[in-house]
């Protein structure tokens, strides 16, 4: 995948599918300590210890439309491929967690991509039966988007809306640039 954003959400999808309801996603940018860390939690329905066993597998796959599920396996080998890691843990009945490093200016590391459309289309399209709670840090600031606040402070407009991805949009947007220091993406 040509952006680290699209396997974040193919792995949102993955816990969507798991019957998550709440999804939290933690993203830390360190270049001083040349690291940046992706971590994906959610309460789905876990995946039992035979199958996490072999789930970075290419050819191992909870669907049944296709014999294949390559997401794992290439977010796995895209973080190695940089010297980093790649962890996977979960329990039945509780959730996963999806932790991967990377070294941050390892040449061949891939760029985060666009979070703040891979967030507000994930919740245009999944919004009211899945909370998103997303953690950004670069350096030394910090920035945190949760939708359940969002949720609570609307009356009869849904999160899912035209105008509400719009603005969650933009909001992600803006506060990203204000801790990167107006660097883009």
């Amino acid at each position: 995948m040509r952006e680290l954003s699209l396997h974040i959400l193919d792995i949102m999808e993955n816990s969507r599918r798991a019957e998550a309801d709440l999804i939290k996603i933690k993203i830390k940018e360190a270049p001083a300590e040349n690291l940046l860390k992706i971590v994906i939690e959610d309460n789905g329905s876990g995946i039992d210890q035979e199958k996490l066993d072999k789930i970075t597998d290419p050819f191992i796959t909870s669907r049944t439309t296709r014999d294949v599920g390559l997401g794992l396996s290439l977010f796995k080998a895209a973080a190695e491929d940089c010297a980093g890691n790649f962890k996977i843990d979960s329990e039945i009945n509780k959730g996963t967690r999806v932790a991967a490093e990377f070294q941050y200016d390892h040449i061949d590391r891939v760029p985060l991509g666009d979070m703040k459309s891979t967030i507000s289309n994930f919740i245009a399209a999944n919004g009211e039966n899945v909370d998103l709670v997303y953690q950004h840090q670069y350096e030394n600031k910090y920035f945190k988007f949760d939708s359940r606040e969002i949720k609570a402070e609307l009356d009869d407009v849904s999160i899912q809306s035209r105008q509400l991805s719009t603005w969650i949009r933009e909001y992600i947007g803006e506060n990203l640039s204000e801790i990167r220091g107006g660097e883009a993406f």
